[in-house]
C-alpha cells in the first residue's frame, strides 16, 4: 500500500476540529513535502520524523512522500501532528499494518531519538476523541491530563515510538491506561477565619459569593483588601463535574493542566502592567489571556487605577457576555470568561485620602484624576463598590479569629441553591424578564429604590445591579420576597457616583 490516512486534531480556541493526516508514497527524486496549511513548528516535523523513524530502527521511504493535513483551509500548528505522520509513513510503507491504526486519533510531538513529548490542549483533543467513539493514542507525559476526560474515553499511551510499533504491529500490545483518581482531595483554599476585624467588607464578600457578584474594594494600604479577595475562591459553592471540566480544558490549552487542580476554583492575580492581549487573550493562533484562566473563577485586579485605562476598557463586554470573541484575519476564537471580578485599589496616590491621622498630602486635583483613570461604564458594571478603613491595632490584636470559610460557605450554597431552584442562574446573570419576575422588591422597597435613583443620579443598569445584589441579599435571609431592607443594603454598596 503506497496510502495510509490517520487522524488527528488541531486547536482552534477551546475546539479541537478533526484532521485527517493523508500519506502518499510516489515514484520520482524522493522529498518530503507537507500540505494542508501548516505553521512552522509543523513543517519542521519533516525533520523530526525522519530523525526518529531511522533512530527507531526503520527505513525511511528513499520515494517522494507527500503529507495533507486536511481540511486545507484550517491551520495547523505545534508538534503534535508528528506521530500521526511518522506512523502514516510506516502505514504506507508497508513496515506496520495499516489496519491496526482503524479507529484511532493520534497526537504527540517525536523526538529525534523516537521519544514521545508532552502536547499542549491533550485535554481538549481527548473530549473531543471520546466524542468520537476513537481510541486516543498519545505520549505518556500527557496521560494524566487527558484522563480527565472522563469515562468512555479509552487512551493509549507511550514513552517512546518504539513502544507503539510494537503495540501496533502486535509484539508487545499495550493495556490501555488506568487514571489515578483526579482531584479526589479537597482544594486548598486559604481560610476567611484568618481575616479579623472588617465585618462590613466580610459582609460583602459573602453577598459576591452567594450571587456571583463583582465587587470593589477601596481602601489605604494594608486594610486587607488582597487577603479578602484571596479567600473569595474558598467560600464559593464547589465546582461541578462540567465546570471542572472546562476550566481544565481552558488552562490545557496554555500549559500542561496538572489533575490535581481539578475541581480547584481558580484564582488569577495578573500584575497591573499586564496587556491586553494578556488579559483578554490573543496572539497567533489566538490563545485565551488571564479573563479566561479565571472561567468559573476569580479574577483579581489589585491596585485597578494603575492598570493601563485601555486595556481595563476591555473587561466591559466580557463581564456581562460571559465569553470572549477574538477575531483574526486568519481565524475568528471565542473563549469562555465567566469569572468573577474582584478588585482593589486606594483612595489616592499616596494611598491614605481620608485616613483619620491626616496622612494624606494629595492635592484634590491629584485624587480627582487618580479616580478618574477608571471610566464611568468600567465602574457601572460593577455590582459592590465598598470603602475600607484601617483596624486599630488593638483590635486586630485583641479580636478572635473571624468565621472561618467553611461556615460561610454553608450559607452561600444555601443561597445559591435557592436560585438554582427558582431560576435556574446565579442572580449576577438576571437580566430582563427573569429580572423583573423574581428580584422586583415589595411597594416599600420600590419607593426606595426610585428615591435613590433620583437622589444618587443612577444609570438603569447600576438600578438593575441593585436590584440583583437585593435579590441575594434576600436569599441569604432565606426570604422569598425582596423587602425594603434587602434593598436598604444593596443601595448602601453603591451610594456613591464613582469610589
Amino acid at each position: 500500500m503506497s496510502t495510509a490516512v490517520l487522524h488527528s486534531r488541531a486547536l482552534i480556541g477551546v475546539d479541537a476540529p478533526e484532521v485527517a493526516v493523508e500519506i502518499h508514497l510516489a515514484n520520482g527524486l524522493p522529498a518530503f513535502s507537507l500540505v494542508g496549511l501548516p505553521e512552522t513548528e509543523v513543517k519542521e516535523a519533516r525533520e523530526r520524523v525522519r530523525a526518529a523513524l531511522l533512530t527507531t530502527g526503520y527505513d525511511f521511504p528513499n520515494r517522494r512522500v507527500t503529507v495533507n493535513l486536511a481540511p486545507a483551509d484550517l491551520p495547523k500548528a505545534s508538534g503534535r501532528f508528528d506521530l500521526p505522520i511518522a506512523l502514516g509513513i510506516l502505514a504506507a510503507s508497508g513496515q506496520l499494518p495499516a489496519a491496526a491504526l482503524d479507529g484511532h486519533e493520534f497526537a504527540g510531538e517525536l523526538g529525534l531519538t523516537g521519544e514521545l513529548r508532552p502536547i499542549r490542549g491533550a485535554l481538549v483533543m481527548a473530549c473531543a476523541a471520546r466524542r468520537a467513539g476513537r481510541i486516543f493514542v498519545l505520549p505518556a507525559g500527557s496521560a494524566d491530563e487527558a484522563a480527565i476526560a472522563g469515562d468512555g474515553l479509552a487512551l493509549i499511551t507511550a514513552d517512546t515510538l518504539a513502544t507503539l510499533t510494537a503495540h501496533f504491529d502486535g509484539r508487545a500490545p499495550l493495556a490501555p491506561f488506568q487514571p489515578a483518581m483526579a482531584g479526589a482531595g479537597q482544594p486548598d483554599y486559604p481560610d476567611l477565619g484568618d481575616v479579623r476585624g472588617q465585618g462590613a467588607a466580610r459582609r460583602a464578600l459573602e453577598i459576591a459569593a452567594a450571587g456571583t457578584h463583582s465587587l470593589l474594594l477601596c481602601g489605604p494600604p494594608g486594610t486587607g483588601k488582597s487577603m479578602l479577595a484571596a479567600r473569595l475562591p474558598g467560600i464559593l459553592p464547589p465546582m461541578h463535574h462540567d465546570e471542572a471540566l472546562a476550566t481544565a480544558a481552558v488552562h490545557a490549552l496554555v500549559q500542561p493542566f496538572d489533575p490535581a487542580r481539578f475541581h480547584c476554583r481558580p484564582y488569577r492575580t495578573p500584575h497591573h502592567s499586564s496587556s491586553a492581549v494578556a488579559l483578554v487573550g490573543g496572539g497567533s493562533p489566538p490563545r485565551p489571556g488571564e479573563i479566561s484562566l479565571a472561567h468559573n473563577g476569580v479574577l483579581f485586579l489589585d491596585e485597578l487605577p494603575e492598570f493601563e485605562r485601555r486595556v481595563l476598557e476591555n473587561l466591559r463586554e466580557p463581564m456581562e457576555r460571559g465569553h470572549v470573541d477574538i477575531a483574526r484575519a486568519a481565524a475568528q476564537v471565542r473563549f469562555p470568561a465567566r469569572f468573577q471580578f474582584i478588585a482593589a485599589m486606594n483612595p489616592c496616590p499616596c494611598g491614605y485620602h481620608g485616613h483619620p491621622a491626616g496622612r494624606c498630602r494629595c492635592s484634590p486635583e491629584q485624587v480627582g484624576r487618580y479616580r478618574a483613570r477608571l471610566s464611568g461604564p468600567l465602574l457601572d458594571r460593577i455590582d459592590l463598590w465598598l470603602d475600607m478603613a484601617s483596624v486599630p491595632a488593638g483590635e486586630l490584636l485583641d479580636t478572635p479569629p473571624g468565621e472561618p470559610s467553611d461556615r460561610v460557605r454553608q450559607r452561600v450554597v444555601a443561597a445559591h441553591r435557592r436560585q438554582t431552584a427558582r431560576q435556574g442562574t446565579p442572580n449576577g446573570q438576571l437580566e430582563g424578564e427573569t429580572l423583573a419576575r423574581f428580584a422586583t422588591p415589595d411597594p416599600a422597597g420600590l419607593a426606595l429604590l426610585r428615591e435613590a435613583i433620583e437622589r444618587l443620579q443612577l444609570s438603569a443598569r447600576a438600578c438593575h445591579r441593585i436590584l440583583r445584589v437585593a435579590r441575594t441579599v434576600a436569599d441569604l435571609d432565606g426570604s422569598e420576597a425582596v423587602a425594603c431592607h434587602h434593598v436598604a443594603e444593596a443601595i448602601q454598596y453603591r451610594r456613591h457616583s464613582r469610589p
